[in-house]
């Protein structure tokens, strides 16, 4: 397979989790949406320009129709606001992190574990501080923000957010990591005859 058509493969999967979860941020099943901007900024950096774009357009859209299925106006509703659109400095953060993470990833190891661990983490954590804090801020919808209601509202979500991101964000870093050991056996199958 080449490296187009893998782009191709994980931007499609990518696309159908994004489009499956976001259509309910509380259901049994979450939201993939952190996650797949990581995974994407991973899989898809040299795509950046046109896939970020893409995953973002489709959040956008994702959201107008829940909202308007449920007869309501996508503009006046309780989560769309003027700080809505830091979701795009926001999602980025989680992009940037898998991109970070991509630059510096060899091969499964304990060392890519743990720089997995700590550039979601740092990723999550300024997701959350863009998209929460922009929203505390600046939309209407808190009626007396104060300093001390913000940092509690930060750190009540942080770990349910970082929570599901880790969710995903493993289950494709198994995926990888098979994918590694499945090349490896192959690789060495072929030297053997």
């Amino acid at each position: 397979m080449t490296a187009n058509a893998q782009r191709i493969f994980v931007l499609s999967l990518l696309v159908l989790l994004m489009a499956g979860t976001r259509i309910n941020h509380f259901a049994p099943v979450p939201d993939a949406s952190w996650a797949v901007f990581f995974i994407g900024g991973f899989y898809l950096r040299n795509w950046t320009r046109w896939a970020f774009p893409l995953l973002m357009g489709l959040a956008v859209v994702v959201d107008w129709a829940v909202i308007s299925s449920q007869g309501m106006s996508f503009w006046q509703h309780y989560c769309v606001s003027a700080a809505y659109w830091m979701l795009i400095p926001a999602y980025f953060a989680m992009w940037a992190g898998g991109m970070l993470l991509r630059r510096h990833y060899t091969s499964a190891s304990l060392k890519s574990l743990g720089l997995l661990a700590a550039t979601l983490i740092g990723s999550v954590a300024l997701c959350h501080l863009i998209a929460q804090g922009s929203f505390y801020w600046i939309s209407a919808s808190v009626a007396e923000p104060t300093f001390a209601g913000w940092a509690k509202n930060y750190a009540d979500w942080l770990l349910p957010y970082l929570r599901t991101a880790a969710l995903y964000t493993g289950v494709a870093a198994l995926a990888q990591v098979a994918v590694e050991v499945a090349g490896k056996q192959s690789a060495t199958g072929r030297t053997a005859h």
